[in-house]
């Protein structure tokens, strides 16, 4: 265990905050304005994070999955039904997302040739965003959307958010 000090502009600290949070297991932190009164310091009793398990399989995140011709017509559906101008739901795009990463698996696993695993990468950045935009109700378990892990393997992502929805729907 270590503690983390820090000073910084009142307007920063929420920010700061979180961003402790996200890096390290954080206690309470403590705020108090510095000696001049224009600034706050924090104090935070911390511990590095655990490294943090690996991304699903697409075994382990479809398991419950149904058929991608399913999919496709739920996909083709949902985004059918939505009244123009009307923003589409996280469960669309994080279901849009895991049938584009399971169509580029099976494309690579047939051996041919197509852009499916660039659009698969799409569709997943397009879920982070969403998710980013504090729109989602993601689980972020091990990696949340703003990680760097998810940043490195957007796909990876959709499969964790996929295998918890899947469990949890």
């Amino acid at each position: 265990m270590f503690e983390i000090r820090v000073i910084c502009e009142p307007a920063d600290t929420d920010r700061v905050v979180a961003a402790l949070d996200r890096t390290f297991t954080v206690g309470t932190v403590t705020v108090c304005p510095t000696r001049d009164g224009k600034r706050h310091r924090l104090y935070a009793p911390a511990e590095h994070r655990s490294e943090p398990e690996p991304w699903p399989t697409p075994e382990e995140a479809y398991v419950l999955a149904p058929s991608v011709i399913r999919e496709i017509g739920w996909t083709a559906g949902a985004a059918a039904d939505k009244p123009f101008g009307e923003d589409l739901d996280r469960e669309y795009w994080l279901r849009k997302a895991a049938l584009l990463d399971r169509i580029a698996l099976l494309d690579n696993a047939d051996g041919i040739r197509s852009d499916a695993a660039e659009v698969a990468t799409e569709a997943a950045r397009r879920l982070i965003a969403y998710d980013l935009d504090g729109k989602g109700d993601y689980c972020g378990a091990p990696h949340r959307p703003e990680h760097q892990a998810t940043a490195a393997d957007p796909r990876g992502y959709v499969r964790q958010e996929y295998a918890h929805w899947a469990k949890n729907h």
